[in-house]
């Protein structure tokens, strides 16, 4: 049974909402997992019920990452956190995956030093789905890396392409590179050159320069841009979403349009997918939204236990590691 440790007290709602999410979860696909709740043992009993679910199990940290704490700080600091106590448990085997919709710098600083990065990997990459009109696009880097260098987009783009492989059984996704127009030649100089290395490896399905307004046409599978970029058009995508429904909830009757309201908004929610993997890590590390609701903490238990029986970390490590033929390719492409 897989082991999911769960950070229950990062979060706007910690740790009431990840308790549901996880309850939730238990509830839904019973005998299929373990949830490992970490966190403040008398918080955590206050919002448990009295009888509770055998596939809950409560592990005790003393301190919590404050979302104003600088991370690598934190981390050195609060040894008994709940997010070094979970990514604790992952490094030492005793948890296949860790959740937090805790600090996303501490969660990616601690993944990085208790875990480690896949071999060939320079940097890690928070991967998030965006829906679209068709199959859901992965956007990378959503907020890891605000300065980036052509070739570690390129790294992005492979991270994407094995993880849309494993979760969604595409067998060679579409990669497209964000840019303000279609021509090879637009975009600054490190557009550009990510352009020419994308066109160039063999390995990629690369379809071209994707412009904003076609995202959610469906018009690739993985989406490649920097993290600066990657953040601002999730932000916005979150923002519209809900401007989205809460404009048809006004102007619509209820009473006649409610089921249909209902799946507008599960259709551009982002917590139908729950989290985003903090790709390129040797390990299962999701990061979470702050603002998650139960939902979205239960659909990222999901999506994290999809991740190890996929062997996503082991696939990675596969494909881009030293003695692969993409790392091959890299190291004549950064010899020149």
């Amino acid at each position: 049974m897989h082991r999911i440790a769960l950070d229950a007290m990062g979060g706007d709602g910690a740790p009431r909402v990840i308790i549901e999410g996880a309850l939730s979860a238990v509830r839904e696909w019973p005998n299929q997992f373990k949830v490992l709740l970490v966190g403040v043992p008398e918080s955590l009993r206050s919002e448990l019920p009295s009888d509770i679910p055998g596939g809950i199990e409560v592990v005790p940290a003393t301190e919590v990452v404050e979302p104003h704490e600088s991370p690598v700080r934190a981390i050195r600091r609060k040894p008994d956190s709940s997010i070094v106590v979970g990514l604790g448990l992952l490094q030492q085997g005793a948890a296949d995956a860790f959740i937090s919709a805790g600090s996303t710098g501490a969660v990616m600083a601690a993944s990085r030093l208790f875990l480690g990065m896949v071999p060939g990997v320079e940097r890690p990459t928070v991967g998030t789905m965006f829906p679209t009109a068709g199959s859901p696009v992965l956007v990378v880097d959503a907020g890891a890396n605000i300065e980036t260098r052509p070739y570690q987009l390129l790294q992005f783009a492979h991270l994407g392409s094995v993880y849309m492989r494993d979760m969604l059984a595409l067998e060679t996704p579409r990669v497209g590179l964000l840019n303000v127009g279609k021509e090879a030649s637009k975009g600054d100089t490190r557009t550009v050159a990510t352009h020419r290395l994308l066109q160039e490896d063999e390995e990629l399905n690369f379809v071209g320069n994707i412009e904003g307004d076609t995202i959610l046409e469906g018009s690739c599978d993985v989406l490649v841009c920097d993290g600066f970029v990657g953040n601002v058009l999730l932000k916005f995508y979150e923002s519209v979403a809900g401007f989205i429904s809460g404009v048809l909830e006004s102007h619509l009757d209820p009473e006649t349009y409610g089921a249909g309201l209902k799946e507008v908004y599960r259709t551009v929610d982002y917590a139908e997918y729950g989290g985003a993997p903090l790709l390129g890590v040797n390990g299962v590390s999701i990061i979470c939204h702050g603002g998650s609701s139960a939902r979205a903490i239960k659909n990222a238990i999901q999506t994290a236990v999809t991740c190890v029986e996929s062997g996503m970390v082991a696939d990675l490590a596969s494909e881009l590691g030293p003695t692969s033929r993409t790392a091959r390719v890299w190291r004549k492409i950064r010899r020149r």
